[in-house]
């Protein structure tokens, strides 16, 4: 009987324990954002091309912001009006793009330039853990000076935000490539 109480254990041991061990198989983060679809904006001094999913906000007479819901994100704008301090203006949005350079592991500055619509400027984009992912500013070099820089809701982590990012630094050259000056 002792021997029967064993055995009937241990083949209840093998026979129970089947569940096979198969390793998870490999995923990636799926992040679907819908297709950019533009409208003009106008403000008081400048028109420019919106993603129909943003929301664009009057902070102040020169100050907008553009919010994302989805994307838990919002481009804020700044407009100044260009006197006789261009170069005051420019060291200040350079200062400020730098600023991040701490918590950035690098800052790509890619020139831009229209000559159409007379519109000149820079747009960083950042990588790392900084604060923010991108900052531009455009200008006519006469009248005419607009910053703007890319914020999440959310504690930087460059890996989890990078596509919402990078669909927002799209509709940042978007901002630049149609922005117009209003006289």
């Amino acid at each position: 009987m002792k021997y029967s109480v064993i055995i009937l254990f241990l083949f209840f041991v093998f026979v129970g324990c089947k569940d096979e061990v198969l390793p998870k198989p490999k995923a990636m983060l799926r992040l679907d954002f819908p297709n950019a679809n533009y409208n003009q904006s106008v403000t008081k001094n400048f028109v420019f091309d919106l993603n129909q999913t943003a929301i664009l906000k009057r902070q102040n007479d020169n100050g907008y912001t553009i919010d994302y819901p989805l994307m838990k994100g919002s481009i804020y704008l700044t407009y100044k009006s260009v006197n006789t301090n261009l170069e005051t203006l420019l060291t200040d949005a350079q200062k400020l793009s730098y600023e991040h350079a701490v918590k950035a592991d690098n800052i790509v500055e890619q020139p831009f330039i229209n000559e159409d619509k007379k519109v000149y400027g820079m747009f960083y984009e950042i990588t790392g853990n900084a604060a923010s992912q991108s900052q531009f500013y455009a200008t006519d070099s006469l009248n005419h000076f607009v910053t703007g820089s890319l914020y999440f809701y959310a504690r930087p982590n460059y890996d989890s935000i990078l596509p919402a990012a990078v669909y927002l630094q799209n509709d940042i050259r978007k901002i630049m490539e149609s922005l117009e000056w209003k006289n």
